[in-house]
């Protein structure tokens, strides 16, 4: 749900945020941090940001509580962290990573989640510190008319970036979806569904209808078509993706946000971070004087040369 009977500068806010998160995350790559730190440190800004359906200012369940998922993946190894159903663990995202480097798996839920983030050192909150009045209004109002929150869905975060090293790295993080039930986890922590990165391809965040990015797999998709010489999928706005190997559903609406590395002669170069929210916000990108232009330049030979007929021989 939008925001409705809330703070009337929400929007400004939340741009405000955005360029707060896009500054964090610009000063650890001008510094010669990596894609990695920089992804990392725009999602927290944003996860403490109530503007945002991300941390602190999240949705609420059916049950009246929050559920936090997070992830997070490295471009350079494909090394991935995800998390789900967080409800005490104050940073989803830095979680995420902390299971990355540290822990076994890849992927944890739940109250395990939770006690490997208080394990690990990480700040534990109750789970009313996340809840702000408008989201409980939105609760309210969608259990009173008995219904399910199914516009399009707006305030997951996420963020993509290139290091001067030529290396990307992806991050997500959201509550989902308001009224949600039975312990449903969406796309966002879905390694391939909702957030994928991969040196040889490309960098992806997504949010929108989470249950159709599950079913096609949307992130790798993407990441698939740049890493053979497709065409780039994807774009700053709102994109109606269309329906293959019978996955159900009309449509998708997704904001997703696409960073590719530059070729390996220009990598020196390039320090570049990419935010996204919901369609209804300007996304920002950042780059360094001309790398944006090679990059599209690339794109456009690359395209040009698949559009072009093989040469038959007489």
């Amino acid at each position: 749900m939008r925001p409705k009977n809330g703070d009337p500068d929400h929007h400004e806010k939340a741009r405000e945020g955005l360029r707060l998160a896009l500054d964090a995350g610009t000063a650890i790559l001008e510094s010669n941090g990596s894609a990695l730190d920089a992804v990392e440190a725009s999602v927290r800004v944003l996860e403490d940001d109530p503007c945002f359906n991300a941390g602190r200012g999240s949705v609420l369940t059916s049950e009246g509580v929050i559920e936090l998922d997070a992830a997070i993946m490295d471009g350079s190894n494909r090394r991935a962290g995800a998390v789900a159903g967080l409800r005490t663990t104050r940073a989803p995202i830095s979680l995420a990573r902390r299971l990355m480097e540290q822990g076994p798996h890849v992927f944890l839920s739940g109250i395990g989640a939770d006690a490997f983030a208080r394990d690990a050192g990480l700040e534990q909150v109750d789970n009313h510190w996340f809840e702000t009045r408008e989201r409980r209004r939105q609760l309210d109002e969608l259990l009173a008319h008995g219904g399910f929150d199914a516009e399009v869905k707006y305030g997951t975060v996420g963020a993509v970036a290139c290091d001067a090293a030529g290396h990307i790295a992806a991050a997500t993080s959201t509550g989902g979806l308001t009224a949600k039930r039975w312990g449903r986890i969406g796309d966002s922590p879905l390694i391939g569904a909702g957030t994928y990165a991969d040196d040889r391809a490309a960098a992806i965040s997504a949010t929108g209808s989470g249950e159709y990015f599950i079913r096609t797999v949307a992130a790798h998709e993407v990441a698939a078509r740049v890493r053979i010489g497709w065409q780039i999928w994807a774009s700053k706005r709102s994109h109606e993706v269309s329906q293959r190997n019978g996955g159900g559903g009309e449509r998708g609406t997704m904001a997703m946000r696409c960073m590719a590395p530059p070729h390996s002669g220009q990598m020196a170069k390039s320090r570049q971070v990419s935010l996204r929210s919901q369609p209804s916000y300007s996304s920002a990108t950042l780059a360094s004087p001309g790398s944006v232009e090679r990059l599209s330049k690339r794109r456009h030979r690359a395209r040009r040369s698949a559009r072009a007929p093989l040469a038959r021989k007489p």
